[in-house]
């Protein structure tokens, strides 16, 4: 593949730039009440569409977090349940340190389902951020990988061909999605797979 072909990279932000950890969440609320995590991430999994219809809007921030106190028994509120359940994020280092580079030779683009409480407690505070030129946010446009519509607002942004995007996410089905739209995609499984793609394509 020529260079000149990839002129947008697009990258998935949780697990591929922020690993996450679900499991800090569950023990975090155990430590308030024996067994309150287990049993918030038995409904938490049992009722995925609340989690789902939050990313795309669907239903209010205020409406999600009494769903999640509900579930919680109420024995927080509702601050301290945006601190516990965003505290699950750390910084893949050797992904970040790529983006300055790509900045050089690439538009940007980080495309994410994701979630207000997510976004403003969990993640919005990390300075590598500004290396996008745009962020596509789930929530922010009613959408949710692999949907159709999320991949269209990035085309939408960068007015540029399907072809001519190059896009990383850790699930498979997402990557899939992308490709099934004209675009260039591989899924992320570490550091080192995603530079030799990058090798691979001669944007690095």
């Amino acid at each position: 593949m020529e260079k000149s072909q990839i002129k947008i990279i697009v990258f998935d932000l949780g697990n591929v730039l922020i690993p996450f950890d679900y499991k800090i969440i569950i023990d975090n609320l155990n430590k308030i009440e024996t067994g309150l995590g287990n049993k918030f991430e038995n409904l938490y999994a049992e009722n995925y569409h609340v989690h789902q219809a939050f990313e795309k809007a669907e239903i209010s921030t205020d409406e999600f977090t009494k769903t999640m106190l509900g579930w919680l028994d109420n024995k927080i509120d509702a601050e301290q349940f945006y601190h516990i359940y965003s505290d699950l994020f750390t910084v893949n280092e050797e992904m970040v340190e790529l983006l300055p580079i790509l900045k050089q030779n690439y538009k940007l683009v980080l495309l994410s389902n994701t979630n207000y409480i997510h976004q403003k407690y969990g993640w919005e505070k990390y300075d590598f951020l500004n290396h996008f030129d745009k962020l596509i946010l789930s929530h922010e446009v009613g959408a949710r990988k692999p949907e159709e519509n999320i991949y269209k607002a990035v085309e939408s942004y960068t007015g540029e061909n399907p072809e001519t995007h190059f896009f990383t996410d850790d699930v498979q089905e997402y990557v899939q999605a992308a490709k099934s739209l004209g675009w260039d995609a591989v899924q992320f499984r570490s550091a080192d797979e995603y530079k030799t793609a990058l090798k691979e394509r001669n944007i690095i």
